[in-house]
């Protein structure tokens, strides 16, 4: 199915949480990935078609995200009315987890603002996959020359961030369990800044979709896991960046001690 319009707004209270009634279900890593199958083969036939836009690209999160939840993935997402509160293109700043924000942010922001993630050049020469990712401007590194990599962000960043599109930077590089203060740069920071527009810290816990031994994108779907999503208020980086990444990192910090996960703070 082709859409025109968003086949459903999950943005319009403050916070989401997976409806009652979803039981845990026997294999549900096998049933997920086989929808998930799914959902990235027709997103794949849309992009080769042309036609796989924003809208297109909300619908296939949306769909990976029932698929979560119908085998017992529970999810809460608050701040939603944070990204409504910035009048310009925003910086999202995020931990990076597992592949499932990559997968579910656009389901809460692309209905209140076009975005784009950056990517690894690698992603975009998956079979099925690379189409998709490839179809709605990302930032695309090399992840090899982080000269060349942090010119290429800002340069194209400033170009999609005045085109009215917004950013979705994992300053943490790869997908991690654990929170390192230590690894997780400025470049969102930089990024915001430079542009003149909002930041918003957000931070991911979605260990419920785990890291794979062999391939990283097909871990274990874990039910027992609750995921959580938080987007911090909006602010403009003034003349204090330094401050503004302690922010952003403080944000993240206290969302996961509220969450009863501290122990993967590494300081």
């Amino acid at each position: 199915m082709i859409f025109t319009e968003f086949p459903e707004i999950l943005t319009e209270k403050d916070v989401y949480i997976t409806p009652e009634g979803n039981k845990k279900s026997l294999f549900p890593s096998l049933k997920f990935y086989l929808k998930l199958i799914k959902i990235v083969y027709s997103a794949n036939r849309k992009a080769v078609m042309g036609l796989y836009d924003g809208i297109n690209h909300t619908a296939a999160s949306l769909q990976v995200l029932h698929a979560l939840e119908s085998v017992g993935v529970r999810v809460r997402v608050e701040g939603i009315d944070n990204i409504k509160k910035a009048d310009t293109p925003v910086v999202f700043v995020a931990n990076h987890m597992s592949s499932m924000e990559t997968m579910i942010l656009p389901a809460f922001i692309y209905p209140i603002k076009p975005v784009v993630y950056i990517i690894k050049k690698e992603l975009t020469n998956f079979p099925l996959f690379g189409k998709v990712v490839s179809a709605n401007e990302p930032i695309v590194v090399t992840r090899k020359n982080p000269r060349q990599d942090l010119t290429t962000v800002l340069t194209e960043g400033a170009k999609r961030l005045s085109g009215g599109k917004s950013i979705i930077i994992f300053p943490q590089k790869t997908r991690i369990k654990y929170f390192k203060e230590n690894e997780f740069n400025t470049l969102g920071v930089k990024l915001a800044r430079r542009n003149n527009v909002y930041l918003i810290p957000t931070a991911l816990l979605t260990d419920a979709w785990g890291n794979g031994k062999l391939i990283k994108d097909f871990g274990k779907i874990d039910p027992g896991k609750n995921v959580f999503v938080s987007f911090g208020e909006p602010f403009k980086v003034e003349n204090n960046p330094a401050e503004a990444h302690r922010r952003v990192l403080e944000f993240i910090k206290n969302k996961f001690t509220e969450w009863g996960e501290s122990s993967l703070i590494i300081h």
